[in-house]
């Protein structure tokens, strides 16, 4: 950073005592740095995430028990979106929407940006601000709520959450002008929901918006062609009909029941450090990229003798990418300013204690402490994979087939009713 380095060295001089000059900038170092180097939230929750992985829910909800009680203010967000997807994960439905609630309402009281905190974020990092949660994060908030008020029962509840997930992506794309596009999942479940309440045309509505955004839905589109043609859609279904001439979808029979299996399968991407040229000057500054956590095959879910591949909805890895490449304009502008700042300062050092080599010493002081921010929601799934079955009413044992680890649940589907199935797959 020689542009920003000269600016620190050529600061006029004024006068100084050699220890003011050396106290000085020993407190610069301690202070600043001291305050520049936020704990690592990632790292402290490693072995929370690990029991997480390996399904054991009550340890990591004690591992995340005590990362609360080192955890500074600025990752509550965090620990509630963990211990939120811990319980939803782990079944604990009610308990869930509590804490997702909480981390719902501190998510908008964090959108309204400190200014003091932002002065402290352009004289250090992005990890002394408090963790806001990337947009698709906040998003993942009504989606996980929906699924558990639908295990709890709640459907009404639960459309209240679909519909917030589809208005917050809807503002963000018409009055932020940002690059996104709905998610199939919010979509795909509204579909379900409206349906099990009889409600066809709205059923049908959110089946085809799901459709346009995730094209590639194979035998989910089921319940697309049959309720074409049962709300009189001529046109739709036969269009449908020619994209999808082997998917039956025969009217369901008075005393026919549907399971829908939601699986939210892998591990959501992780943020790892990168550099970006800025300027002409050939300085680089650090900012976050997304890397995979590892593949994500197609779940395989067997009910009564049936056997369906699950098909992925949603793919959160790949909307993450979206989001976070539509903020890395911002994210480098911000970085600039705050490297601007800091040369501001030394520039002050230099002058007040009239040495160019203090001067270029604490914009490197300064600006040591400069890395990107790589906190993340990582108890997500990288994946929304559904599949779904017509079933006679009763008692059934499904089982699915997650690579290295099947499980079995009992459900029980009723006459003319469409049961939904969480499972969190790894």
């Amino acid at each position: 950073m020689s542009n920003l380095l000269d600016i620190a060295s050529q600061a006029p001089r004024v006068s100084a005592s050699p220890a003011a000059r050396w106290g000085l900038l020993f407190i610069l170092a301690l202070g600043l740095l001291g305050s520049g180097c936020a704990s690592d939230y990632v790292a402290r929750t490693a072995s929370a995430r690990s029991a997480y992985q390996s399904s054991d829910y009550p340890r990591a909800l004690r591992e995340l028990d005590g990362a609360q009680k080192e955890a500074p203010e600025r990752d509550q967000l965090l620990l509630l979106l963990d211990r939120g997807m811990v319980l939803h994960a782990s079944g604990q439905w009610e308990e869930s929407t509590k804490v997702l609630a909480q981390a719902d309402d501190l998510s908008s009281q964090l959108d309204i940006t400190s200014v003091s905190e932002e002065a402290g974020v352009l004289l250090s990092n992005e990890r002394r601000r408090a963790y806001r949660g990337e947009d698709f994060e906040k998003l993942m908030i009504s989606v996980l709520q929906a699924l558990n008020y639908t295990e709890l029962g709640r459907d009404e509840d639960a459309l209240v959450e679909v519909r917030r997930v589809n208005e917050r992506i809807e503002k963000m794309i018409i009055e932020e002008k940002k690059p996104y596009e709905q998610l199939a999942i919010a979509r795909y479940l509204g579909g379900v929901l409206y349906e099990d309440q009889h409600d066809w045309d709205s059923a049908f509505i959110d089946y085809m918006k799901a459709y346009e955004l995730e094209p590639r839905l194979g035998g989910l589109v089921e319940p697309l062609l049959r309720l074409a043609k049962k709300t009189g859609r001529d046109d739709a279904y036969e269009s449908l009909s020619q994209k999808f001439p082997d998917v039956a979808h025969d009217p369901l029979g008075p005393g026919d029941g549907q399971l829908v299996v939601v699986v939210e399968a892998g591990l959501s991407p992780q943020k790892e450090r990168a550099s970006r040229d800025y300027g002409d000057s050939g300085d680089l500054i650090e900012v976050p990229v997304y890397r995979d956590r590892g593949g994500t095959p197609p779940v395989r879910v067997l009910v009564e003798g049936k056997a369906a591949q699950a098909v992925t909805v949603t793919s959160l890895s790949r909307v993450a990418q979206v989001h976070l490449n539509d903020r890395i304009g911002r994210m480098l502008a911000k970085q600039l300013a705050g490297a601007v700042a800091k040369a501001g300062v030394a520039a002050g050092v230099g002058a007040l204690t009239k040495s160019k080599e203090l001067g270029v010493l604490a914009f490197l002081v300064l600006n040591a402490g400069n890395q990107a921010d790589l906190r993340s929601w990582l108890s997500l799934p990288a994946e929304f994979q559904v599949a779904r079955f017509r079933l006679p009413p009763g008692k059934h044992t499904v089982q699915v087939d997650a690579p290295g680890r099947p499980t079995t649940h009992e459900v029980e589907v009723k006459p003319g009713r469409v049961e939904v199935l969480v499972v969190r797959s790894y």
